[in-house]
């Protein structure tokens, strides 16, 4: 965790760290947040980040706490102050300080801002080498996963799920068999032809950064890739399945609810893709 967090305007040891008991964000959900990766003191992909908090803060009518600009400081002073190598930003912003009433509060709030960090070794080189279990379940959720709330219970439970099943993640289905998304994850497989296949952007998920990165990067490479909804019986015959996620980069699965996929081994796709996106991460931009 942090040596220091930001809180509203101050920079804090983590462990002094607090907020009001009538932040919105505590009792309603009532906020939006990111995660971003760093790698070498480097914030990656900070501008997508950025631009997709934009979008999750105008949905909910939650406005800045603060300009871009002044948030961008924010952060890199945080990765300073905590001497961040490696690991995750964590920033949450919500409506702010308001007496407990479900509509939005009549006066004008204070949004809050708070900010940590993490170190982390990213995921284990035998979880990219050997590859990683799945499992479905039908899915849970609001209709508007596409907005990065921190309304995250039903996420937790599909987590724990995982957990409880062997599995390092789970994926949604909806009610006509299709796969939308993991948990905290996008889901991606790769049928005959090297078409590499991911659910197209909606509000039934959420427009992970590293799905739109390694897209790009997949396009730049000419190979071939596809939005559209694929179901679990595709999903099961599938050459090869991956997901993507700022935490798990490019995670090759190699069995979904007991059913080996392709070899049981990570594909030769998954493993380029992989390659493509570490490469890019190890390019970010230093603020």
């Amino acid at each position: 965790m942090s040596e220091v967090a930001y809180v509203n305007g101050r920079y804090v040891p983590t462990r002094d760290a607090t907020v009001n008991v009538e932040d919105r964000g505590y009792q309603f959900a009532d906020g939006v947040y990111e995660v971003i990766a760093v790698a070498g003191s480097r914030l990656v992909d900070l501008e997508p980040h950025l631009t997709r908090l934009e979008s999750s803060l105008s949905n909910l009518e939650i406005e800045w706490p603060c300009s871009a600009r002044v948030l961008k400081i924010i952060l890199a002073q945080l990765v300073k102050r905590n001497r961040l190598e490696n690991g995750i930003v964590y920033l949450q912003i919500t409506r702010g300080v308001a007496s407990r009433n479900h509509a939005f509060p009549i006066a004008k709030t204070r949004p809050s801002l708070v900010v940590t960090t993490s170190r982390t070794a990213g995921p284990s080189a035998k979880a990219f080498s050997e590859g990683v279990k799945v499992v479905t379940m039908p899915k849970n959720r609001w209709r508007r996963p596409d907005i990065k709330s921190v309304s995250l219970l039903p996420n937790v439970l599909a987590k724990q799920f995982a957990v409880l099943n062997g599995a390092f993640e789970t994926w949604f289905v909806d009610s006509e068999q299709g796969i939308t998304e993991g948990s905290s994850t996008n889901a991606w497989i790769v049928v005959e032809g090297q078409e590499i296949i991911t659910r197209p952007l909606g509000h039934d998920i959420l427009a992970g950064i590293t799905r739109m990165k390694l897209m790009e990067l997949a396009q730049e490479g000419n190979l071939r890739v596809t939005e559209r909804i694929f179901t679990v019986d595709e999903a099961l015959n599938a050459e090869e399945a991956f997901i993507t996620s700022t935490t798990s980069f490019v995670m090759p699965v190699i069995n979904i609810d007991g059913k080996k996929i392709g070899s049981g081994k990570p594909g030769d796709v998954t493993k380029n893709l992989l390659a493509l996106y570490q490469e890019h991460f190890a390019k970010s931009e230093k603020l």
